[in-house]
């Protein structure tokens, strides 16, 4: 078994997480913080097998490929991420009402 990559989490996708924990903490200050407990799990959890979630239509506009992992139930968020250099990097987080990501 080899050991998971390490998870980066970039600055783009921490202001992501940011904005969308204070807009939840705003209408529902409980759920906000096991929204964020839950999705920064997931988030550690891809460095373990980093290949499991499909490559992300916006992979088309980067010369690597870019996958989109899912979180939560009844909102699906998407973590948009690549593995570079030896590590996973987390580079953008997108509410599932909203469409693709666009770069």
């Amino acid at each position: 078994m080899t050991a998971p990559l390490p998870v980066i989490i970039t600055p783009n996708a921490a202001d992501d997480l940011t904005a969308s924990w204070a807009w939840l903490r705003e209408r529902n200050p409980r759920a906000a913080d096991e929204w964020l407990s839950g999705i920064r799990a997931t988030i550690l959890k891809l460095g373990s097998m980093p290949e499991a979630h499909p490559i992300a239509p916006a992979s088309q506009a980067f010369d690597l490929p870019i996958r989109r992992a899912l979180y939560g139930k009844t909102t699906r968020w998407r973590i948009y991420y690549a593995v570079i250099d030896g590590s996973v990097q987390v580079l953008h987080v997108r509410h599932g009402r909203r469409s693709d990501w666009q770069p």
